[in-house]
């Protein structure tokens, strides 16, 4: 297919079709427009018991390109102990319930990141501007205050309303580079008085909260997320990205700010919307799975084993533990919103865990191993997040629940079905982008691993490109996390497909010719 080096263009087209095929705005209406175009500042703290923190050395850390700030982190000692601080967009201070960008961000409720182009939920005006934490800018947020013992157990935790600034506008990469002493301290960051022992301080409460976590059965997972790298507009890689040590902080800190929340709301008796993964139901797949690598779980969902059979795995092979995790994480099943309401009082914390032990019918989050758990800390980008915000504001100033519980049980489905359509956008993107870097490279072979089985087919990613596709012959007998060898038959970059076939032997030139002549006819109607 040439498009001439006009691969971002084609991508964009392709983007924006899927959007609405998907259900999903990608653009804003004029009516949403021109109430933005009277909001020229961000909203001011009035309420004089409302805190001054703009004092406090506040940073926000995330990727490269980043421009919607959500958070920013803090942290402090006292006589052995640890508090927290996660300071989250009061998003809602400009962005007002039934307003038309408010029933924006209710329809897509979510920014959909493609390869291309970026859907905002918001308007970059407010998800860049007056409402991100924008560095040396003032602005109101919602503090998370979470008091934790020397081993990052919670004994106690607040959630209140502040002015904050941000200090340092830092990124994952460049941070996690000087923690692990790859890198010289960041300009940024020496700039910032105590701000350099501040992060070491974060990085060392991050590890005692995700050391914690393991320990109650937090399950170690690693995936492969891509990043396109374009020369002008021509797409020459997608780059791929993991984990690391700053991206461990903001994990680890959200991950116990979320929890605050749920129970926050729970303890003043709001209802919350959570975010649940449940129990997996192919759980004896991942044993078969298990087995594959001699490693025995037991016949019964447990979160500790698994964990514990992942830890081993990623230390005896991580270079295909990324395909593992993927693996496993399409048997758990994906996560979705529900509605929790505070049918039942909250019993005490427990002492060594120092999170709440709530009735045995709470679903939680079988990945985290956490029962309380609300998506709060990213308000520009997702419509639960906003949701959380206003249950939060008005359980902090007494007033009344901003949303019925019908509603929110109509939300939380809602929710629900969109991130499923706008996750489907983001991947039929990247196939797009993935078939266009492929697109030359037809009837080469690649060790794939197989990563999905359904009666609409088998799909396999490769382990290098981390690219993903269908297996359009030879796919009997194969399961989730099968190691395959595969020969690329095909690519449509507009509808996304890639299509393999297991083996590497090349047909026949006879079959060849066959083959070409009547690929016009395949039925791709199968996926």
């Amino acid at each position: 297919m040439a498009n001439n080096g006009k691969d971002r263009s084609i991508l964009q087209k392709i983007a924006r079709r899927v959007m609405v095929e998907k259900g999903l705005y990608p653009d804003f209406s004029t009516g949403a427009l021109a109430e933005l175009d009277k909001l020229q500042k961000p909203a001011l703290l009035i309420n004089p018991e409302f805190r001054d923190l703009t004092a406090v050395p506040w940073c926000s850390i995330d990727n490269d390109d980043s421009l919607d700030l959500d958070q920013l982190t803090y942290a402090k000692t006292q006589g052995g102990n640890f508090t927290a601080f996660v300071a989250i967009a009061n998003v809602d201070s400009l962005v007002k319930k039934h307003s038309l960008l408010d029933e924006h961000a209710c329809t897509n409720t979510t920014s959909v990141y493609t390869v291309a182009e970026t859907f905002p939920m918001l308007p970059e005006k407010l998800s860049n501007g007056l409402t991100s934490l924008n560095f040396e800018e003032d602005r109101p947020a919602i503090i998370i205050e979470m008091n934790l013992r020397p081993n990052g157990s919670l004994y106690d935790s607040r959630v209140y309303e502040a002015l904050v600034r941000n200090h340092a506008k830092l990124t994952y990469n460049r941070v996690s580079a000087w923690l692990t002493g790859n890198a010289p301290v960041l300009r940024e960051i020496s700039a910032v008085k105590g701000l350099e022992e501040n992060l070491r301080l974060q990085d060392t409460i991050a590890q005692k909260l995700k050391k914690l976590r393991h320990e109650r059965g937090a399950l170690e997972l690693q995936t492969i997320e891509t990043r396109p790298v374009f020369l002008g507009d021509k797409l020459t890689e997608l780059q791929a990205e993991g984990k690391n040590r700053a991206k461990d902080i903001i994990e680890d800190f959200m991950i116990a700010a979320n929890g605050v929340t749920a129970r926050f709301l729970a303890q003043r008796k709001f209802p919350s919307i959570r975010r649940v993964v449940r129990t997996p139901k192919r759980w004896d797949r991942i044993v078969a799975l298990a087995a594959e690598k001699h490693f025995s779980l037991p016949a019964i969902p447990d979160p500790k084993a698994l964990d514990k059979f992942l830890l081993a795995q990623h230390a005896s092979d991580p270079l295909t533990f990324p395909d593992l995790s993927l693996s496993i994480i399409k048997l758990m099943g994906a996560g979705e919103y529900v509605v929790e309401m505070p049918n039942s009082p909250l019993v005490p914390h427990d002492v060594n865990t120092g999170y709440s032990m709530r009735p045995g019918d709470s679903i939680g989050h079988f990945g985290l191993a956490v029962k309380d758990y609300a998506h709060s800390t990213a308000p520009n980008r997702r419509f639960p997040d906003l949701i959380t915000q206003r249950l939060l504001k008005a359980a902090v100033a007494g007033n009344p629940l901003p949303y019925t519980k019908e509603e929110l049980k109509l939300l939380a489905s809602h929710c629900t079905e969109q991130e499923d359509a706008a996750k489907k956008v983001e991947r039929q993107v990247e196939k797009s982008a993935a078939a266009l870097l492929l697109e030359k490279r037809v009837g080469e072979s690649f060790e794939a691993v197989v990563t999905g089985v359904s009666d609409k087919g088998t799909w396999v990613r490769l382990l290098n490109p981390p690219i993903e596709g269908k297996l359009v012959s030879g796919s009997g007998g194969l399961d989730i996390g099968n190691q395959v060898k595969v020969r690329l038959e095909r690519t449509d970059v507009w509808r996304g497909f890639i299509d393999f076939r297991a083996g590497t032997a090349k047909p026949k030139q006879w079959q060849k010719k066959r083959w070409n002549k009547n690929r016009r006819k395949f039925n791709y109607k199968r996926r």
